[in-house]
């Protein structure tokens, strides 16, 4: 086997809920990534590891340390990133980091263009982008299809929240502000940016109707984008699950809804019109965009295909979060950037 075609070595690093997700689908793409240790200092772990045949550290130092471990796949609180991407970034080892990249658009900057000097793969935990009826979404966009975009709306709401111990990091206000906005809006906001390009300004609506959840529950975001166009996003953490992206062009218009969750994909109601034309509902079976975004940052590493996700649209993605934050504490007009 040669080097092109060897597994992406990989430290899995955080097991918690969307860690073990993560290790679950990565068994089903051994053939591009072998996770050869796990980064964990909850001792709950072991019972877990032992299950998947998993070395186990609780220090991610030792991890970077080890020579065969190529990248480092970081599912770990947003407020650790930018501090673990560096010590990668030193070690010499690619980096696929969950979602949000960083908190601010210079935390961004930062970490995009320490991979960028060190000639590593930055990749990203927006699955979205690889849902096959989003991929076609995107292609009849960059390929004029669509004609003129001129808005989004976008909404991705669940309330597995409600269950979560109090303690839990996905509570507190300062590692997971304005409401749904880091657990899901994050991928709505990443969609838009990569259709309308750099965001301008925004104006948030974040309030707290039906939790104790100190960062709200139910938040909505107006943006405005520098070349032109809006786009309306709702992450709300109180109410049964609902995914839907809609993008409206001069010559056509696409929605796709989610028919579950991404932790268990089941398919996908497309529902589309194109100018002369009647409005057309059809449905895309089940696939596994977690995977195929992780599959897609090993074919980066070994340099057989470049990865879909460019810098600029994740230091632009993390502006508008920047953006979103401080909109969420005030309600008033913020500009990005």
């Amino acid at each position: 086997m040669n080097e092109a075609t060897k597994p992406v070595r990989i430290a899995m690093v955080g097991l918690g809920w969307w860690g073990r997700k993560m290790v679950a689908v990565l068994e089903a793409a051994g053939a591009h990534l072998d996770v050869v240790v796990a980064v964990e200092p909850d001792p709950a772990a072991r019972a877990f590891c032992g299950e998947h045949g998993l070395a186990l550290t609780t220090s991610y130092e030792q991890a970077l340390a080890r020579p065969d471990v190529e990248a480092v796949i970081l599912a770990t609180p947003h407020s650790l990133h930018e501090e673990q991407i560096e010590k990668a970034v030193a070690a010499g080892k690619h980096v696929f980091c969950e979602k949000p990249l960083a908190m601010t658009k210079a935390g961004a900057e930062k970490a995009v263009e320490l991979c960028r000097k060190a000639g590593l793969v930055l990749g990203m935990g927006h699955e979205r982008r690889f849902e096959p009826p989003v991929a076609e979404m995107l292609r009849a966009a960059a390929s004029g299809k669509l004609g003129r975009i001129l808005q989004v709306e976008a909404n991705f709401s669940h309330d597995k929240f409600l269950t979560l111990d109090k303690s839990n990091w996905r509570l507190n206000a300062a590692q997971a502000p304005a409401a749904g906005m880091t657990a899901t809006g994050i991928h709505l906001t990443d969609l838009a940016v990569k259709l309308l390009g750099a965001p301008r300004d925004v104006r948030v609506a974040c309030e707290n109707l039906a939790s104790d959840f100190p960062q709200g529950d139910t938040l909505s975001a107006h943006i405005r984008f520098q070349g032109g166009g809006t786009a309306y996003v709702s992450a709300t953490l109180v109410t049964p699950f609902v995914s839907r992206f809609a993008v409206f062009g001069t010559k056509g218009w696409i929605e796709v809804r989610d028919k579950a969750h991404v932790e268990a994909p089941d398919g996908w109601v497309v529902t589309s019109a194109w100018t002369g034309m009647p409005i057309e509902v059809r449905e895309v079976g089940p696939a596994e965009p977690v995977r195929d975004n992780l599959v897609a940052f090993a074919q980066a590493v070994r340099g057989t295909e470049p990865y879909a996700i460019s810098g600029d649209d994740m230091i632009n993605n993390i502006a508008l979060l920047e953006a979103i934050i401080k909109s969420a504490a005030n309600g008033q007009v913020v500009t990005v950037g």
